[in-house]
């Protein structure tokens, strides 16, 4: 559907549905600087584009645009979310809609906001097993949501129209299909509802909670729901004659109250509490709740005192989340009390600011400032989007990028303080090593003790809500490999793992620039000519995923890199050598290595064991007595002796990929954890590579060793296989092995 102008023209014989009249009219009852005509058109835009689709339930596709903007609306953000929110699938979905056209006719933040939650294209599959299925979808999961908590550190209201989306699948789970039903009400509960806690946006948190509950423990859902409605007279009844009793005890104090009423507890949270904490039904303590709305941040600790005074208090119920608010900004006085009937009681008291944004978050942040928008950067949100920054933006696997995100982002919380009294939030069970690099990675990179609450401890100490961490540090002090065993944060992990990779990788290059050196020799030409910075990094240049010198001789150390095709770069040709030069080695239908080319034939050829060659490398054949011609990579050891005391019994040779596999050995050295080798078989299984040998042993300093034998193609099959290895977050290096040596 084409665009009718930027005056935002609509077509005279259109007519305003009824639920966008009333979302309109909220609007203008909400700002009266709201530009109403711009919304109207976004909606007509979105109600054209739109049109013909239906939604799985049989309704036509713009009320689900339609629903989304009227939560943002309830959020009250500001016109650019709104106008986001009516057009945030017709890039997606609407083939006729251009990026370019949508930021001409509303604007570039309203184009960054739609892309941002506009989840990525799906490849064809094609005739895939479920398991590599289930594996492809996991993967544009996880890279959608990559893409969208980047968008989101860029503009946090790419998140508020994603939660608001997703709020509203929810509402509609049931016109789904079971399997697809219990995907989304999975991913809801463990990505959605956990960020909107994280964003503070608790009116969409508990709704998700529940609607997920619902959808995948309908039995609990409903024995929980029986149990609250069978309580639920008699509860209303207490706290009805609660809120009496404290606005008498108000009015005779002269204290102004700007809302007292009762809180409802939600299902989910009730579940969680019996469920996961053991919590019998008739013990979980806020069932009864009341909430005190007062004016000023004086008035919550005098509101406090009056409940106190009129009610026991329990002891070790009482929070004050306005002296130290939640790091998502959250503040209230929290206690619990004995009711009249004798029941634990909840008393929550705060401001009505705090109160917008305990309900609404980061969203209660976005107010209008000479005729723009302008959000509040407190610390809290910029800590917040550097994290964000930080996950997204790293190089990981996605499946390991979701692990990663799972316990450092949405995870349970530990709060603790630095001595300047700044609130850092960790994952349940951190360390002052975590401590230390959630802080910045230079403290956690020189740290050698801690101090918790004015005490030392030790480094592998757990955490705890309030604890005070100041760390000790020295300027020449490095990471220890032990940290890896204990350490709950992925990102500090993340870190560790690549401070270690980092050393490994001095070792690493060193050996493939020995490689290159010998090689360079054999041909008669000077290592110092060629091995200079320069024209290594022109060579990395060249390649995918190496950025430095050091990457590419790292690379031709580790095996990924064969020494040939580096010198072939490094001396700017194009063919390593004559092809008249070498004979080709290929196989028979038999499945025995054969020789064509030069007239050579009937001659037995084999694949020496000490160095494993497969098609791809650089190889050489020597010429045995009485065993035919052994196979060898240039640069085995063996291959080398033979060069420098029987060259003329070496024929240089060429092997092209045949098709077939050939088994390789591999050392790899990662972090020993429990699923660790499950991990790296399915890594194996989703690159197809079978498995022949595998063998571990674990290491005093918490590492492990696996020796894996696998089946690969050839030197680009065994080198994507080694990347995907390399970088899974717990993997510290990975090597192709040399066999049995020795003449």
């Amino acid at each position: 559907m084409p665009f009718m102008s930027a005056a935002y023209d609509i077509s005279h014989d259109w007519e305003e549905p009824e639920d966008l009249h009333a979302m309109l009219q909220v609007i203008r009852e909400q700002r009266d600087d709201a530009n109403v005509r711009r919304i109207r058109y976004a909606y007509y835009v979105a109600e054209q584009a739109h049109s013909g689709q239906n939604r799985k339930s049989g309704e036509p596709y713009i009320l689900h645009p339609l629903a989304v903007a009227r939560i943002v609306v309830d959020l009250r953000m500001d016109d650019d979310t709104i106008v986001a929110a009516l057009l945030h699938d017709v890039l997606e979905d609407c083939p006729d809609i251009k990026p370019e056209a949508l930021a001409r006719e509303f604007g570039d933040d309203v184009l960054a906001m739609v892309e941002g939650v506009t989840k990525l294209r799906s490849s064809p599959q094609g005739d895939l097993t479920h398991r590599q299925r289930v594996a492809a979808e996991t993967t544009r999961t996880a890279e959608t949501l990559r893409k969208m908590l980047l968008a989101m550190a860029k503009d946090f209201r790419v998140m508020v129209i994603k939660l608001a989306d997703r709020l509203h699948n929810m509402q509609t789970l049931s016109a789904l299909p079971p399997e697809k039903r219990t995907r989304i009400a999975t991913e809801t509960l463990d990505i959605y509802a956990p960020l909107a806690a994280r964003l503070g946006i608790w009116q969409i948190k508990w709704q998700l909670e529940d609607l997920a509950f619902e959808a995948l423990h309908p039995a609990e859902f409903n024995e929980i729901s029986e149990l609250v409605a069978s309580t639920r007279p008699q509860r209303e009844d207490e706290i009805k004659e609660a809120i009496l009793v404290l606005k008498a005890k108000f009015e005779e104090r002269k204290t102004k109250v700007l809302d007292l009423r009762g809180r409802p507890k939600h299902l989910y949270s009730i579940f969680n509490k019996i469920i996961k904490k053991g919590v019998a039904f008739e013990d979980i303590y806020d069932l009864l709740a009341v909430r005190i709305i007062v004016e000023t941040v004086p008035d919550c600790y005098l509101a406090l005192g009056i409940v106190h005074e009129t009610y026991m208090p329990i002891p070790g119920r009482f929070y004050d989340y306005i002296a130290k608010p939640k790091p998502n900004g959250y503040q209230s006085l929290h206690t619990k009390v004995v009711s009249p009937s004798g029941d634990p009681m909840e008393v929550q008291i705060r401001t009505m600011a705090m109160h917008e944004v305990a309900e609404h978050g980061v969203a209660a942040h976005w107010t209008y400032k000479e005729g723009r928008i302008a959000i509040d950067e407190t610390k809290r949100l910029s800590t917040l989007r550097e994290q964000l920054f930080d996950w997204s933006s790293d190089q990981r696997l996605s499946s390991d990028f979701l692990r990663t995100v799972s316990t450092d982002l949405f995870s349970e919380q530990t709060f603790v303080f630095t001595p300047k009294g700044d609130v850092i939030d960790l994952p349940k069970d951190s360390t002052p090593v975590d401590f230390a690099f959630r802080v910045h990675t230079q403290l956690g990179m020189t740290l050698v003790g801690a101090k918790v609450n004015g005490l030392m401890v030790q480094l592998n100490s757990i955490l705890k809500n309030g604890d005070v961490v100041e760390l000790i540090t020295r300027s020449n002090a490095s990471p220890s490999l032990d940290w890896l065993e204990f350490v709950k944060s992925a990102h500090t992990r993340s870190k560790l793992r690549t401070y270690f990779r980092k050393l490994t990788k001095n070792d690493d290059a060193q050996r493939g620039r020995e490689a290159l050196e010998k090689e360079l020799r054999y041909l008669g030409l000077d290592p110092k000519m060629f091995l200079g910075e320069e024209k290594l990094q022109k060579v990395a240049d060249q390649l995918d995923s190496t950025e430095t010198s050091t990457d590419v001789l790292a690379k031709v150390g580790l095996g990924m890199l064969s020494v040939q095709s580096v010198i072939t770069r490094l001396r700017g040709t194009t063919h390593e050598l004559q092809t008249a030069d070498r004979i080709e080695v290929t196989k028979t239908k038999e499945g025995k290595l054969a020789l064509v080319t030069s007239g050579i034939e009937n001659v037995m050829l084999t694949r020496a064991k000490c160095c494993s060659a497969i098609p791809g490398d650089e190889v050489v054949g020597y010429v045995t007595r009485g065993r035919g011609i052994m196979i060898h990579r240039k640069v085995c050891p063996n291959a080398m002796a033979y060069v420098a005391n029987e060259p003329e019994r070496l024929i240089p040779f060429t092997w092209a990929s045949d098709g077939n596999v050939y088994a390789v050995p591999l050392k790899i050295v990662s972090v020993n954890r429990t699923g660790l080798l499950m991990d790296i078989s399915t890594i194996l299984g989703e690159s197809k590579t079978n498995v022949s040998a595998l063998k571990v042993k674990t290491m005093p300093n918490h590492t492990a060793e696996i020796d894996v034998t696998a089946d690969v193609r050839d030197t680009d099959h065994l080198s994507q296989l080694m990347s995907k290895i390399s970088n899974f977050s717990d993997v510290i290096s990975i090597l192709r092995m040399f066999g049995r040596l020795g003449r």
